[in-house]
């Protein structure tokens, strides 16, 4: 039968595995889907790259990495991939691990022939993508090309359109004979000859604006001249133009300002939409350039120094006739390349939608066959038996399941030699194993968070499902502000399967998530206890008629006392809101019932420390830290609460006698021993007296009693003749540990061997383990000594000092009460005077300060004060109560699991 592992540890055991090599793919496997073995590592001394597996290894890291490119390229074009059950990366691949053996033997391995038709598809896909995306990639750059190549002809048409004049060379040619052509530009002699700057805001790569100019006739051009001559005041000057990043056009400028002494002319156009720049994926704007020069040397050396720096150079035709036909060109170019572009996007769209289909099975399937090929380079290899050996951690109640699962592998492939699982004797320390579900992980990872509990030991998570979000309520108790957390906290449970689903979650929003029970329990006993301090958005609730009577007939302003009728029902008197001492008396109540629920809480941890004392039967614990523990601290503060509970039993009034101040009685115990200054009680003084005798008393008892105990036992074992190194754990050894007043023991010898019905016949006693098991450490007095020392002087002034750590549970509680009352009184209220005075105006003030009371609740008394008050009931727990208690020295039991592999993405 399975064991729960909810209040300790489950009982774990370290089992030695014999499979055939032919059937321990199939083996762990099943492993993997039961989730219930912790594989150690028996090649700790062999390199990864060395080990047995690693070819096979290599070949799912590449499919993975295939798998990757294919969901890049799937980003990049918009292809989403389908989200079934658990979502995450895997889809419903996942499953929940099975302990069941019928469940077990109906879910079957993949197959290596399976595992390698998905290799094959997955690279034939990846082959077929990447080239058609090559293509596609190589297209859109031409495409950016020749876009950027019309707006450099379009940029330099406004320009010259703007700054120039077309007038006809002197002596020039177009190449059909007309001398006296129209079609040359000059530059008017009337603009500056260093550097022009145009800015286009509107204008980028897709504004055509030329199809006017793509109509004229081209028959009877010249040929297009390789850089542009115009004519400036009489003399004919070369010319560059093209795109640059706009950064780099300073940068270009000062370079050509050097490079020529200041022989150019430049001008720049900007380009108002960004452009992608393929080899980085970022977004950049470029501007049209144009540089002006004399000489065909001065030309190259400015095209070579755009092209260093990044920039495209575009011929510019000199003629207007050329210059139609190359925008006829490039149109006519682009057109095609679109045409082709959008062709291949939708077959690579076709091919996406393909895969985005089987991607999640494909991720699956590999990232499954992989974690199982890992597992396996952690085993050993018997050549003797030509089998595989593993050893790993599980819990006890598995290993039958386990055996009779692996032994169902064997039978249904034909193998003779059925798996072999036995149960390994050892010195190491087992892993710590909780069962949780859906519900308890939160609570439990608040305790993990602090540190994971030791082999065994009790699990503090447990308690902290009801104590944790009570501590929180004390300080948040408000029943509106609980009531808005639990609504929260409601849609979050309620909505767990489709926000489980969700492939991103925000860190914030997650950890929310994550967190909905604990949410859930904490709005709800807010709620119960504002509803204990009759508090409602810090407004009384009148749920039952107060017990307070006030004198009829007094006057508004008038300071009258009211008398106590009778005992309110349940909770505070609602009465108290309202009278002039609310403060002085919530105060006082509040502050001593901090002090209560404190000693309650950390006298509860320390009974836990008994039932663990008890439980690896450490007398010599119980004896020497429980006992005067126990004592020295129910001598002072359990006698410090009797007597607060006492002091509110007592009709002080009637008795017409002063309460005696319990501070002064605390303070005077230490003092004055003996001596009663204002008597609580007949008799206070020799009570007082012995109590303090016993208190100091345990202070000896607990600083010396272990230590001499266990040297005592120590020395007998040695006059009876044993090593001090032990063959196995013993009182004087184990307890003797230098991190803690007491150690885990491992269940004795016969009870590993219960589950082994032939361990004389058992593999293991001719296969060791790969481990070796280390002796418990030699018995040395002065560090015992020096530990116990510690631990006394700990405990003694932890119980003052945890003891007034509890009053942070009146103090938040009195903060939190103070600000929900400010912010009522400087919003909603002053809303209802304007009402009342303004009318209808009256009325819209009253809507928008409630939007912004309920904004300034929500925002600043439930989020921010709820997460104070969870910081403070998180120190309450990891340090005031577990201090007494939790040992937090094992280590995490992190099974071989296929559904935590799975689902890994979607919980982090």
């Amino acid at each position: 039968m399975t064991e729960e592992a909810i209040f300790r540890s489950a009982n774990m055991v370290l089992v030695q595995v014999y499979m055939a090599s032919e059937i321990a793919r199939d083996c762990v496997w099943v492993l993997g889907e039961m989730g219930s073995i912790e594989f150690l590592d028996l090649n700790e001394g062999v390199n990864s790259f060395q080990r047995a597996f690693v070819e096979e290894t290599r070949r799912l890291d590449n499919t993975e990495r295939q798998l990757r490119y294919l969901e890049g390229v799937m980003r990049e074009q918009g292809v989403e991939e389908p989200r079934e059950a658990y979502g995450g990366a895997y889809g419903g691949a996942a499953r929940q691990p099975s302990r069941d053996l019928e469940e077990l033997m109906q879910r079957t391995p993949q197959t290596t022939s399976e595992m390698d038709a998905v290799v094959k598809a997955v690279a034939e896909y990846e082959q077929g993508v990447r080239e058609m995306a090559e293509t596609y990639r190589g297209l859109e750059k031409r495409q950016q090309g020749l876009q950027e190549e019309r707006s450099v002809l379009e940029g330099t048409r406004k320009y010259f359109e703007t700054r120039m004049s077309y007038d006809g060379y002197r002596d020039g040619d177009d190449g059909s004979g007309d001398r006296n052509s129209s079609d040359r530009f000059t530059i008017s002699s009337n603009d500056s000859l260093l550097t022009q700057e145009e800015r286009a805001e509107g204008f980028g790569p897709d504004d055509v604006g030329l199809h006017d100019l793509e109509a004229a006739p081209s028959t009877g051009a010249g040929p297009m001249p390789r850089e542009s001559s115009v004519n400036i005041l009489g003399t004919a000057m070369g010319v560059v133009c093209g795109t640059i990043e706009t950064d780099k056009f300073a940068i270009l400028e000062r370079i050509l300002w050097r490079t020529l002494r200041g022989n150019l002319y430049m001008a720049r156009v900007e380009i108002g939409a960004p452009v992608v720049d393929f080899d980085t994926g970022e977004e950049q704007r470029r501007c049209i350039f144009a540089v002006f020069t004399h000489g065909g040397g001065l030309v190259a050396r400015s095209r070579a120094v755009a092209e260093s720096l990044g920039g495209r150079v575009v011929e510019v035709p000199g003629s207007h006739r050329a210059y139609a036909v190359a925008v006829h060109g490039v149109n006519g170019k682009l057109a095609d390349v679109q045409r082709v572009l959008a062709g291949t996007a939708e077959r690579l769209a076709v091919e996406l939608k393909e895969v985005a289909g089987q991607l999640a099975g494909w991720r699956a399937a590999v990232a499954s066959d992989k974690a199982v090929y890992a597992a396996m380079n952690r085993f050993d290899y018997d050549p003797a038996r030509r089998c595989l050996v593993a050893e790993g951690w599980m819990p006890r109640g598995d290993v039958g399941t386990a055996r009779a699962a692996m032994v169902d592998v064997a039978d249904r492939r034909g193998v003779d030699i059925a798996p072999v699982v036995s149960v390994v004797d050892s010195h190491l320390t087992p892993p710590t194993f909780f069962r949780t579900n859906k519900f308890t992980a939160a609570f439990q990872a608040i305790v993990d968070a602090y540190g994971i509990a030791s082999y065994r030991e009790i699990n503090p998570g447990l308690p902290a499902i009801v104590t944790f979000p009570f501590m929180f309520a004390i300080m948040f108790g408000d029943m509106g502000h609980g009531l808005i957390l639990t609504l929260a906290a409601a849609c979050l449970c309620l909505a767990e399967s489709v926000i489980a689903r969700q492939p991103h979650r925000g860190e914030i929003f997650d950890m929310a998530y994550s967190g909905r029970y604990v949410l859930l329990l904490i709005g709800l006993f807010s709620i119960f206890t504002g509803f204990l301090y009759s508090d409602l958005f810090s407004r009384p609730v009148t749920l039952f008629a107060s017990r307070w009577a006030y004198p009829a007939g007094f006057k508004e302003g008038q300071t009258v006392s009211a008398t106590q009728t009778g005992v309110y029902p349940i909770g505070l008197d609602w009465a108290w809101h309202s009278a002039e001492n609310t403060l002085l008396f919530a105060n006082s109540y509040k502050m001593k019932l901090s002090i209560l629920m404190g000693f309650i809480h950390m006298s509860y941890s320390l009974q836990l420390s008994l039932a663990n004392f008890r439980f690896f039967k450490s007398r010599v614990d119980i004896i020497g830290n429980y006992i005067p523990g126990f004592l020295f601290m129910h001598c002072i503060f359990g006698y410090l609460c009797l007597t607060i509970v006492y002091k509110w039993c007592v009709d002080w009034i009637g008795l017409k006698r002063v309460a005696p101040s319990l501070l002064n009685m605390l303070i005077n115990m230490f003092l004055a021993p003996g001596t009663v200054d204002h008597q609580l009680y007949p008799g206070q003084g020799p009570v007082q007296l012995v109590l303090l005798a016993i208190a100091l008393v345990c202070v000896p008892w607990l600083l010396l009693y272990k230590p001499l105990a266990l040297r005592r036992a120590h020395n007998h074992s040695v006059a009876l003749g044993y090593s001090e190194v032990l063959s196995g754990p013993s009182e004087a050894s184990s307890l003797a540990s230098s991190h803690s007043h007491y150690s885990p023991l491992r269940p004795s010898e016969s009870e590993s061997h219960a589950l082994s019905p032939s361990n004389s016949l058992s593999p293991s006693n001719s296969h060791s383990s790969s481990f070796s098991h280390p002796p418990p450490p030699p018995f040395n007095f002065a560090d015992i000594m020096v530990n116990q020392v510690i631990y006394t002087i700990e405990f003694c002034l932890n119980c003052v000092s945890h003891t007034a750590s509890y009053l942070r549970l009146w103090a938040l509680s009195l903060a939190h009460n103070q600000l929900s009352s400010v912010l009522w009184n400087m919003t909603l209220r002053n809303s209802f005077v304007a009402y009342s005075e303004r009318g209808f105006w009256g009325c819209i003030i009253v809507v928008l300060l409630f939007a912004l009371w309920f904004v300034l609740t929500v925002a600043v008394l439930v989020c921010m004060e709820g997460t104070s008050a969870m910081l403070h009931s998180l120190r309450l727990h990891w340090v005031e109560a577990m201090s007494k208690h939790f040992q937090g020295e094992g280590y995490k039991y992190t099974p071989f699991s296929f559904y935590r592999l799975l689902t890994s993405d979607n919980d982090s």
